[in-house]
């Protein structure tokens, strides 16, 4: 494909000292489900024109998935000069306190735009008509908002990641010369990234050697997938080969396969990247996953935000080229864009920061 440069302005596209580039991919159309997209190097804004305030929206932090997100979009917020707020919701369950979030700081804070990592596809889009028709703009963060009403889309495809996981799970069955079993944990039923994964995933192994003898639906957090984790090794203890999820499900598989003797009999593959699956991987203890580079992910939110508040040209779904990690390329490659410093702890506002 060729790569395209992010040039609407000759000294934001090419200025000598880029704080930081990225190869991304750009959705044309915007928003298609057939994943077609433009290979493009983002080159962000040195400063924003004012100080907009801008308030920013996750599900939760026991992932730390959204850890890295939280730094990102804090790192950037203070390089370009802009006021951001974070809000999380404690959970996947707490659409409703996601909402009341949303609305409260409309309300109050008064916020010149937002950034929404959702808990529901769908369960906000009341909300984003509310926004749009009060001029506030709204980039989707990571988990896809499904509404005509949003100004952008800041995220990877899961469906994507969910492919590539499947495609390296293919390689290790064929490896193995023989049919596997899977136990798969695909994280919260009815959030819209976990039904692309689970799509992109199950899509990629059919047809093949591969069995999957459990499917297991729960929060991102490890206290939620032990016991999941615990049924399927219990119930599949003898016949069990891989099992594949969310990063706290691989976090916690990792540490009761270890427990119980069988990390040389089990594998583990997550389909995103977080500090844990890292270690994992390092140690030896988790396979492979691929990574949306969440840092530049957030970063990239910011941007595109005060792009749309400052009336530039911005792009309408982007996101970081996904690439899959495992042992053969993670001494060499740059963690940077995808995970925080290990001393980073959340932080809820830029002013804090």
């Amino acid at each position: 494909m060729a790569v395209l440069f992010f040039s609407f302005a000759k000294t934001e596209a090419f200025a000598e000292k880029a704080s930081w580039t990225i190869g991304v991919d750009v959705w044309t159309p915007p928003f298609n489900e057939s994943l077609k997209h433009k290979e493009a190097i983002y080159v962000p804004l040195e400063s924003a024109s004012k100080k907009w305030r801008i308030a920013a929206f996750i599900p939760h932090l026991k992932d730390s998935y959204w850890l890295s997100a939280n730094y990102g979009l804090m790192e950037e917020a203070k390089r370009i000069g802009i006021n951001l707020t974070l809000y999380e919701a404690g959970g996947y369950v707490n659409l409703y306190i996601q909402r009341d979030q949303i609305k409260s700081c409309i309300a109050t804070l008064k916020p010149d735009g937002l950034i929404i990592g959702a808990i529901s596809e769908t369960g906000l889009n009341d909300i984003v008509i509310e926004a749009s028709k009060m001029g506030i703009p709204v980039v989707d963060l990571a988990n896809t908002i499904r509404s005509p009403h949003i100004s952008a889309r800041v995220a990877s495809s899961f469906q994507n990641m969910g492919i590539l996981t499947g495609n390296y799970l293919n390689k290790l069955q064929a490896k193995k010369g023989k049919p596997i079993d899977v136990a798969w944990f695909p994280g919260p039923r009815g959030a819209g990234w976990v039904e692309s994964g689970v799509l992109g995933f199950t899509s990629s192994i059919e047809g093949k050697a591969i069995n999957i003898v459990a499917t297991e639906y729960g929060d991102t957090g490890r206290y939620s997938q032990r016991p999941l984790i615990a049924k399927a090794l219990s119930d599949y203890k003898d016949e069990l080969d891989v099992i594949v999820g969310t990063a706290p499900s691989a976090e916690e598989a990792a540490r009761q396969l270890k427990l119980q003797g069988l990390s040389d009999k089990v594998d583990v593959i997550s389909y995103y990247y977080t500090p844990a699956v890292d270690e994992g991987i390092r140690q030896g203890r988790i396979l492979a996953a691929p990574t949306d580079s969440t840092v530049a992910l957030s970063r990239i939110a910011v941007d595109t935000m005060v792009r749309i508040l400052e009336g530039r040209k911005y792009y309408k779904h982007v996101a970081p080229s996904v690439v899959v990690i495992d042992q053969n390329n993670i001494k060499n490659w740059d963690s940077s864009n995808s995970l925080p410093p290990t001393k980073f702890h959340p932080i809820f506002s830029s002013e804090e920061y």
